[in-house]
């Protein structure tokens, strides 16, 4: 499946970072980049260790969850001007936000965007994501030409991205990648059973998967992942812990160990430039 449709090293290993998320407050964290500069300087580090892709959330002046679309389209020109990152906004936001904001982030003319298939219970929390809205969310990104990367937190949401194809075609670029999320509270748990059975049941038109494990499922899932060949996401949007009780010092001390055991399994992180074409991206961003 994962070299079908893509002309880059089989060995090669996409390493997303997801360097701050919604969730975890800048008090409690205060390592976590919520600002600007700190993200552009995260991106930087991250690229260096070896990151060829990262997934953004931002945050306002209280640090809080924001899809404002002037910072968001501030943020992919800065990113874009001080990395080679393949940029993914999410168009999840925060559990609070509206839809139709949520529709207003591929305003901001990222590489990439997340499109969750369903909606999922959250923690105490439901991430909404209605069938209309994933549609339209979907001919969205098509029109726009930017690439999704479609989240799945369930094996009924493996069920939807079928739907999804089978109804509209292939995405813009032609792939079709996908990141299984695990172990978030309500949704698929972070084991390889479950990875295994995600996995068996994606659409034939798959060409790409990664795998997140949130929390202390971040290492089973990674391990799961690469021994099935597929690719990571890691970041302190998923995880703020090194191991039990030691907090992460940054996004890139997480990079660094993705890239160390994608080693030990014999493979090298995938440079930005095999990314785009991994992922059916013009060769440089516009």
């Amino acid at each position: 499946m994962e070299t079908r449709k893509n002309a880059v090293d089989p060995q090669a290993l996409l390493i997303t970072v997801a360097p701050t998320g919604a969730e975890t407050a800048k008090a409690d964290c205060p390592q976590l980049p919520t600002t600007l500069e700190e993200l552009v300087r995260t991106a930087q580090e991250c690229e260096a260790a070896g990151a060829a892709m990262i997934h953004v959330h931002i945050r306002d002046d209280e640090h809080r969850p924001t899809l404002d679309l002037a910072r968001l389209t501030d943020t992919v020109q800065a990113l874009r001007e001080s990395t080679d990152l393949v940029v993914q906004l999410s168009t999840g936001g925060s559990v609070h936000d509206p839809l139709d904001h949520r529709l207003r982030v591929l305003d901001a003319q990222p590489d990439s965007c997340s499109l969750t298939m369903g909606t999922t219970n959250f923690g105490d929390d439901v991430f909404s994501n209605p069938w209309p809205f994933v549609c339209e969310l979907y001919q969205l990104s098509q029109e726009r030409q930017v690439v999704p990367e479609f989240e799945l937190f369930d094996l009924g949401q493996v069920a939807a991205l079928h739907r999804l194809l089978d109804r509209f075609g292939l995405p813009y670029g032609g792939r079709v990648h996908c990141d299984l999320v695990m172990g978030v509270p309500g949704g698929m748990p972070g084991t390889a059973d479950a990875l295994v059975a995600s996995v068996a049941a994606l659409p034939a038109q798959v060409t790409s998967w990664s795998a997140t494990g949130i929390g202390r499922t971040t290492l089973p899932v990674a391990l799961a992942a690469l021994s099935k060949g597929g690719h990571l996401r890691v970041g302190m949007e998923d995880v703020v812990t090194i191991s039990r009780g030691v907090p992460v010092e940054s996004n890139r001390q997480l990079v660094e160990r993705a890239a160390a055991i994608g080693e030990l399994a014999q493979r090298r992180p995938m440079t930005t430039v095999e990314a785009r074409t991994f992922l059916g991206l013009p060769s440089t961003a516009v």
